[in-house]
């Protein structure tokens, strides 16, 4: 009975300390906002919109969030330079977004109409998309489909932290982009 006792109180120990390794301190943990939160948290302080498009039953979605947002170097610029959302592109919910309740009324398969908006009509998951405020107050949208390795997912986000897209193109930023990720 005692050992019994012993083992349950070390279980809960073990549990703990693992739930304290998780915490948003953590370098390599990402705190992830809804669409309503980043735009609320845009209205008192811009910077761009990081939204990670996804659904439940994709492969490569789970890889990336497995190896690229596990990362270090990519949670560290994603939580300091962007507002990170995730968005379940099949979220049965509506969502109201700069003023506009988005659906998922079936038009559209199983997408939500603020998917179907945000990919611009190319339904492909992964997709991260960059929504970055223009010098004219409107935001602009850049949609990148596919799985990004974390050297990859680097690139892009220095991209636009930087706001290099005001003075160059991607390829050209790429080829003289030196990161920490290696």
């Amino acid at each position: 009975m005692k050992k019994s006792l012993i083992l349950i109180l070390l279980t809960i120990a073990a549990i703990s300390a693992n739930s304290q390794n998780t915490t948003t301190s953590d370098k390599s943990t990402i705190k992830w906002f809804t669409i309503q939160e980043a735009e609320k948290l845009f209205t008192q302080s811009p910077r761009p919109f990081f939204i990670d498009t996804y659904t439940d039953w994709c492969g490569w979605c789970k890889k990336m969030d497995k190896d690229t947002f596990t990362n270090p170097v990519i949670s560290e610029i994603l939580n300091n330079k962007f507002y990170p959302v995730k968005f379940d592109a099949e979220g049965k919910e509506s969502v109201t977004f700069l003023g506009q309740t988005f659906v998922n009324d079936g038009k559209y398969g199983k997408a939500n109409q603020l998917a179907v908006a945000l990919l611009n009509g190319q339904l492909s998951y992964p997709t991260v998309v960059f929504l970055f405020p223009q010098k004219d107050g409107k935001l602009a949208s850049a949609p990148f489909p596919g799985y990004r390795e974390p050297k990859d997912m680097e690139v892009l986000l220095s991209f636009f932290a930087e706001k290099a897209y005001d003075t160059q193109k991607l390829d050209d930023f790429q080829k003289s982009f030196s990161g920490k990720v290696k």
